[in-house]
């Protein structure tokens, strides 16, 4: 599967959470190599993303102003994944998102900015 490594078999899923994200807890589901992940912008997860990517107001400036990185993006996305399939490595995941394109990727980064400003 492309992005996910070379095996064609995945870890099982938690039941009942296999790409269901939960809005109420600010959750968005992005489609990755044909396997749904969602990603939560939970506080371990920003605060991981903070450390890489500098202040989380800060990127949120840049995307507003339309100046967020493809590596801030995906740094963000990567921090936030809720699981992380045994197989999927940064550098893999990093080049699923991006032959996702930017169209299927902005509604979920703009659920999980809405997410960092709102402080759920």
């Amino acid at each position: 599967m492309d992005g996910l490594g070379a095996t064609p078999t995945h870890p099982q899923p938690l039941p009942g959470r296999e790409g269901s994200s939960n809005p109420a807890r600010g959750e968005a589901a992005l489609r990755v190599g044909g396997e749904m992940l969602v990603l939560r912008p939970s506080f371990a997860a920003l605060v991981a993303a903070e450390s890489e990517l500098g202040p989380l107001f800060a990127l949120v400036e840049r995307a507003a102003e339309g100046r967020l990185g493809l590596s801030e993006m995906v740094g963000l996305f990567w921090h936030c994944l809720r699981e992380r399939p045994e197989a999927l490595t940064r550098d893999g995941f990093a080049e699923a998102v991006t032959g996702c394109g930017l169209a299927a990727n902005t509604p979920v980064l703009k659920v999980l900015l809405g997410q960092i400003l709102a402080g759920r």
